[in-house]
Formats: C-alpha cells, sequence, structure tokens
C-alpha cells in the first residue's frame, strides 16, 4: 500500500483530495458541495454499485475505485467522507484513518458509543481528523439558539422539547435496499431522521445522563424498524427534555426545538418544515426561529426572517451547510486543529441515540455511557 498524502501531517497551502464513500443521494450532496470550494478536488468515488459510482464520479471528473483497499493502493487522497449505511461506517472510518486520511463521516456517526470510541482512538493514534456531518449546526436561526443559551440570555437551560414530525412513504424506502431495515439501517426514525435534532439538543443542554423510552410503527407495516418514538431525558446539568419523533405524519409538519430556561425566557428554532424527501428529491425549506420569548427581543423574529431569506436567497440550501461545514474542515485540516465538530461530539449523540432504544426495548430507565472508554477495533456492526 502506498503511503497516505495526509499522514499526521498539516496540509497548509496544497490542494486537499477528497474521496467520497457512498455514491447514493447524501454522497451527491457533498460532491456539490466540495465542488465549491478552492483548492479541494474530489479525487475518487468508491461505491459498491458501479453504475451509481460513475454517474456520480462523473460530474466531478473523479476516478472510481471499487473498494476501500483500492483506494488506498492507488493513493492521492487526503480525506475520505463516508457516506455509506450506519453499521458500515465505524470500519470504514477506522480503516481510512489506520491508511493515515482525516475522515468526515455522516451522521449517526455509528450505531454505538463503543464503536465511536474505536473511531476516536483510530484518529487520535493516526494524527488525523475525525468530523462528523452536523450540517444543521451551520444554520443561522440554530446559531441564535446557541448564542442566547451560551450568553446566559435564558439562565441556565432547564427545560426543551424536541419535535420531529415527518412524512417517509414507500418511495423513500424503495429508494435503497438498506433503507428500513435492522442489519442496512441499524434502526428507524431516530437513527436517520431525528438524529439531527438529538444533536443539536446535546450541544444546547449537554451531556444526557439517562432516559425512558418508548418505540413503534405506527403506519409503516412493510419496515423492520420504528417510525416513531417517544421519549425523557435528564441531562448531567440538572435540566430534562421530552422527544417526540414521528416518519407518519402525512404530508409531513415540522421538526422543531424548544428550550427553557431558569428565568422563564426560551429560544427555539424550526429546522424543518414539511417533508423533506418526495420520491427521493430532496425539498429544502427555510430554517427560522420560533417561539422567542426573551424580553426585550419581541420584535427580532420579523428581522431575522427577513435577513435570512435574503441571505439564502439564490443559495442551494440543501447543499449550502454542509458546504459550511465542510469549508471548517478543510480550514481544521490546515490549521492542524480539532474540528469544530469533533468524534466526541458525535459520540455524544450516539450515546444518547442508543440509550433510547436499549430503554425501548427494556422498558426501564437507562443510563446513558458516558465517558469515552478504551476501545477495540470493531470487527462487525448490527443492532439488536
Amino acid at each position: 500500500m502506498t503511503e497516505a498524502r495526509g499522514r499526521g501531517r498539516r496540509i497548509a497551502n496544497e490542494p486537499i483530495g477528497f474521496a467520497i464513500v457512498g455514491a447514493g443521494l447524501v454522497g451527491r450532496v457533498h460532491a456539490t458541495a466540495l465542488s465549491r470550494i478552492p483548492d479541494v478536488e474530489v479525487v475518487a468515488v468508491v461505491g459498491r454499485g458501479e453504475e451509481r459510482a460513475r454517474a456520480l464520479a462523473s460530474t466531478v471528473r473523479a476516478r472510481v475505485d471499487r473498494d476501500l483497499e483500492t483506494l488506498f493502493d492507488r493513493g492521492g487522497v487526503d480525506v475520505v467522507v463516508i457516506c455509506t449505511p450506519h453499521p458500515l461506517h465505524a470500519q470504514q472510518a477506522i480503516a481510512a484513518a489506520e491508511a493515515g486520511l482525516h475522515v468526515v463521516v455522516e451522521k449517526p456517526m455509528a450505531l454505538e458509543p463503543g464503536e465511536c470510541d474505536a473511531m476516536i482512538a483510530a484518529a487520535e493514534a493516526a494524527g488525523t481528523v475525525l468530523s462528523v456531518i452536523s450540517q444543521r449546526r451551520w444554520y443561522a436561526p440554530v446559531r441564535r439558539v446557541k448564542d442566547a443559551i451560551d450568553g446566559g440570555r435564558i439562565g441556565d437551560a432547564a427545560l426543551a422539547t424536541v419535535e420531529v414530525l415527518g412524512w417517509r412513504g414507500d418511495d423513500y424506502y424503495a429508494m435503497d435496499p438498506w433503507r428500513g431495515t435492522v442489519s442496512g439501517e441499524g434502526g428507524g426514525v431516530l437513527v436517520n431522521q431525528a438524529v439531527h435534532q438529538l444533536d443539536l439538543l446535546c450541544w444546547f443542554l449537554g451531556r444526557p445522563a439517562e432516559v425512558d423510552a418508548f418505540t413503534a410503527n405506527v403506519n409503516h407495516p412493510s419496515l423492520e424498524v420504528e417510525d416513531t418514538a417517544v421519549a425523557v431525558v435528564r441531562f448531567e446539568s440538572g435540566a430534562i427534555a421530552t422527544i417526540v419523533a414521528s416518519n407518519s405524519q402525512r404530508p409531513g409538519l415540522y421538526g422543531r426545538i424548544h428550550v427553557h430556561g431558569r428565568n422563564g425566557a426560551s429560544v427555539g428554532v424550526e429546522t424543518d418544515a414539511g417533508s423533506p424527501f418526495v420520491a427521493g428529491v430532496s425539498l429544502p425549506s427555510l430554517p427560522r426561529n420560533d417561539l422567542w420569548t426573551i424580553p426585550g427581543e419581541e420584535d427580532v423574529l420579523e428581522r431575522w426572517a427577513a435577513d435570512d431569506a435574503r441571505d439564502l436567497a439564490g443559495v442551494d440550501i440543501a447543499t449550502h451547510h454542509h458546504e459550511l461545514q465542510l469549508r471548517e474542515v478543510v480550514d481544521a485540516i490546515r490549521a492542524g486543529r480539532p474540528p469544530a465538530v469533533t468524534g466526541e461530539d458525535g459520540r455524544t449523540t450516539v450515546a444518547l441515540m442508543a440509550a433510547l432504544y436499549e430503554a425501548a426495548a427494556s422498558g426501564g430507565r437507562v443510563h446513558v455511557a458516558g465517558a469515552r472508554q478504551a476501545a477495540t477495533v470493531p470487527r462487525g456492526s448490527s443492532r439488536r
């Protein structure tokens, strides 16, 4: 195997070569986003389906490699972006780090905290960057919520509600054979759709401590996984939150987080409106601040909505925020610093997600996996 270009070093002024692993819908999002970043080149696409991989590679003039070993042998790559089904994330990220490559992994980072531990350990041993895609953190309305909480404008965060009420029809699950299966997806609405809001919830409130949860399949009888979940979370800070997530609301309503502070004020953000997918086509919506009750800030929502509409006019919303995060990852690699969203951040969300599934399966309260433990490289991955 040839030595990877990015092994354990900063890339100061040279172009950075990316490989996209997984040629599905999200792989296309990354290819489009990367094509707009200066001094970045998509060198290779790795995909199990040759026709799909070649179609994606042709859009960015990249080569096609049949698997990771071929990618590593042929070289010319500094960063691997993993866009494959969730159960493959851990092994592929570890293999890329061991080959000396920086890694960007799509949500969720993995399916279990132990897998995240092994991914983090592999990147640390290689001296490479590991980042998890959390593009909603770059939404301007989301950042206003984060700034208000961190600035103490609602006092300490005490209570939050998360609602993810959308719809996924048969056309969505038919796009790929892994969708809606335990072995291919690892879960349902929690692991695939609501994971975005779970990430933001942890970003806003900190590390979760314990949970209780119920899951159900309300109106997708052909699926092996849940389409609905209801949960309660207590955080290490003492804050508590409720979660209601469902893919059974036709045609789809919204994704929303509302955070209440100990001074009685609250801040909220609607991250998604309606159903983001119809027949496999992304239908992006404009995120907006919602339910904002900080004294003296009563009149800001209308102004913010106008600002955001102006700033995003003519922007491809489906790929813009991926681009913002990928630009930050490129900057982190060039500067030799941690990225804004680290492996530890991804692990926190996965630990919450895994605890929710465990609580639903056991019928009782579950403690969330805490600090990272000594990790071994997993040789396979499956959900219960």
